[in-house]
């Protein structure tokens, strides 16, 4: 570790050391940084805007605000919204308006992990974006949207950040292993091939995880034969790759999405790949059973009743095996799911029922369905001319069991797959049945009326 240090020259770490300093230096984000780019011409112009930078972790949010820094003629003051508040905010407003007073210089300030001041805590950032006393820069891995302030935000220009692709990181990695004043250069490390593409791709778009983990490789090589090996990579990112999971936060629902959407769309390798990721990232398995629950009514239905069977029994089996095993059970759930025949009429039934609920009110029940237990309730004729199914052939008589002023209302409407289909040829033969004698009902009266 002596000997790692001492040819290094430097104990920062060495994502903080190999961090760029000029655009140039920037790795991936060309749909920001490329020539002609908003952002790109803002920096180069020195005539940033107040902004949020959003992104996962180790997408370059830190490095471009001190990218900006590094290209501006503005005073640059970085904040941790983490160890600072509003009273350290105040006095950099201050110093900011002093500063703007004495020489017409801005102030830049860079926010990180924005999201953690809570909504007045930002509206302290307002009047000063407004005049213009402070350039805000924020950085957060939050969806903007659901994380900033709405006032706050309309006053800021958001810029998206995307994960750094595996090409993208390990042209990091062999910058850093040939750069002789930052980076590991000095090492006269022999890296076996392979070792580099690996911790690329083991690092989720993490630029900062991907050398943290060099880091560690160059370490053990100095201190064993100068060779980082295969094998040593391995060990080095065994137990590593953390999954980026926030159960509150966009990624969470984003991915949640994806899963039902691909159960809906008959797809069970990318449901279970979804899946996958949420069990990984730490999610609680009940809550992806009760998304099943709830997907086996609304997108299969009828279709397969043995849907919600299979969920049911999924849930209660999960909750008697649990970890790890229980991971079979959510998967055998999930592509019996996604491999069902699919039906949304449960769905459209409820939606179409529940809106003439609201716009008719509590309509009147028929008196012929009407509850008759009292001897004064049957003089009053409740259930008069109720006709009983089962005295009937098949078990059923046509009748009308709606309000009458929803006589001929449909709600449920079967699909044509799986076992929707018998259900609509069923439905169709009673309400083909209903509809025969409701015109025979007419005849007998016009004929009555005509004679």
């Amino acid at each position: 570790m002596d000997l790692f240090a001492s040819t290094v020259r430097s104990s920062a770490p060495l994502a903080d050391r190999m961090r760029p300093r000029t655009l140039a230096e920037v790795s991936g984000q060309e749909a920001l940084l490329a020539a002609g780019r908003p952002l790109a011409e803002a920096i180069a112009r020195d005539r940033v805007p107040s902004m949020i930078l959003w992104g996962p972790p180790g997408s370059g949010k830190t490095t471009l605000a001190h990218v900006i820094a590094g290209a501006s003629g503005a005073h640059f003051e970085p904040f941790s919204a983490v160890l600072g508040g509003v009273k350290e905010v105040r006095a950099i407003v201050e110093a900011a308006t002093g500063r703007k007073n004495l020489d017409g210089r801005r102030t830049i300030l860079f926010v990180d992990e924005i999201h953690r001041f809570n909504r007045a805590q930002q509206d302290a950032f307002l009047p000063h974006v407004e005049a213009g006393t402070i350039v805000l820069v924020g950085a957060t891995t939050e969806n903007p949207s659901f994380a900033v302030n709405g006032a706050l935000l309309s006053r800021c220009r958001t810029f998206r950040l995307e994960p750094l692709s595996a090409a993208e990181i390990a042209a990091v990695l062999e910058r850093t292993l040939v750069d002789a004043e930052r980076g590991l250069g000095a090492l006269g490390l022999e890296v076996e091939p392979g070792v580099v593409d690996l911790v690329a791709a083991s690092s989720d778009g993490d630029a900062r995880r991907a050398l943290s983990t060099l880091e560690l490789l160059a370490q053990r090589a100095v201190e064993v034969a100068k060779k980082a090996t295969l094998a040593d990579a391995r060990l080095a990112l065994e137990g590593r790759l953390v999954v980026r999971w926030d159960r509150n936060g966009e990624e969470h629902f984003n991915v949640v999405s994806a899963f039902i959407k691909s159960l809906r769309g008959s797809d069970p390798d990318a449901a279970v790949y979804w899946m996958v990721r949420m069990l990984e990232g730490g999610e609680d398995p009940l809550f992806i059973l009760r998304r099943m629950l709830i997907f086996a009514s609304e997108d299969v239905g009828n279709a397969d009743p043995r849907s919600l069977d299979v969920a049911v029994a999924a849930d209660a089996a999960f909750q008697r095996v649990g970890l790890p095993e229980g991971v079979l059970v959510l998967t055998q759930a999930a592509t019996y799911l996604a491999t069902a025949p699919k039906s949304n009429a449960a769905l459209v039934a409820y939606g179409r029922a529940r809106k003439d609920v609201t716009e008719h009110g509590s309509l009147p029940v028929p008196m012929k369905l009407r509850n008759a237990p009292t001897r004064a309730m049957r003089e009053w004729g409740y259930g008069d001319g109720y006709r009983y199914p089962h005295d009937f052939e098949g078990s059923y008589v046509p009748e009308r069991y709606l309000p009458d002023e929803l006589a001929g209302r449909r709600y449920y409407a079967p699909k044509g797959a799986g076992e929707e289909r018998r259900i609509a040829e069923r439905l169709r033969e009673i309400r083909d049945a209903a509809a025969a004698e409701r015109d025979e009902t007419d005849d007998d009266d016009g004929s009555r009326r005509g004679r």
